[in-house]
């Protein structure tokens, strides 16, 4: 993805969008537009109908700009869980270590361009699988890939609400998270 001239310096290009790899990751989808080693990193991501992301926090900044379908980011706020539909041309930004999740309950796929560092990427990416590789219309949520993506964004630093958590702000879906 790296575009250089001739002296070996970067230029400026246009992104292929049509032609990036997507990668899967426990259900939404991903594709990295920009270097993941650059910051900022820009992605394009999208969470499929009934698909959801649990709660978790971490120290990277996210601005997501919603650019169709729409689906609902969790905020909190003193203890207070609050959900917020996210409709296109709205931008939902998540400051460094705030409590938030996503779900997606409309009939269409949420699609969105998000903003973050380098090392947020570096996990996404970590704990992602290209879409060829999962089969179409079977699940890639084995409770063994849970695990993994969790021990590895604890390995990151970063936290992830427990299953009980999870379902009493109304992410529950009988996956047996551990």
């Amino acid at each position: 993805m790296q575009n250089q001239d001739t002296q070996n310096r970067p230029i400026a290009h246009l992104v292929n969008w049509q032609d990036l790899e997507h990668f899967e990751i426990l259900g939404p989808t991903i594709e990295f537009l920009t270097e993941t080693q650059i910051s900022p990193c820009i992605m394009r991501g999208t969470v499929p109908p009934g698909a959801f992301i649990p709660l978790h926090s971490h120290d990277d900044p996210e601005t997501f700009v919603q650019i169709s379908g729409e689906f609902e980011g969790l905020s909190e706020a003193a203890g207070d869980f609050t959900w917020l539909r996210i409709r296109p041309g709205d931008v939902f930004h998540v400051p460094p270590n705030a409590r938030h999740a996503f779900r997606n309950r409309f009939s269409e796929p949420a699609v969105s361009i998000i903003v973050t560092t380098p090392k947020l990427a570096g996990l996404l990416k970590a704990i992602s699988v290209p879409a060829s590789v999962a089969a179409p219309g079977t699940s890639s949520i084995s409770p063994e890939r849970v695990r993994q993506a969790l021990a590895t964004a604890e390995s990151f630093g970063y936290w992830n609400a427990s299953p009980e958590e999870n379902a009493r702000v109304g992410l529950a879906d009988g996956r047996n998270l551990p």
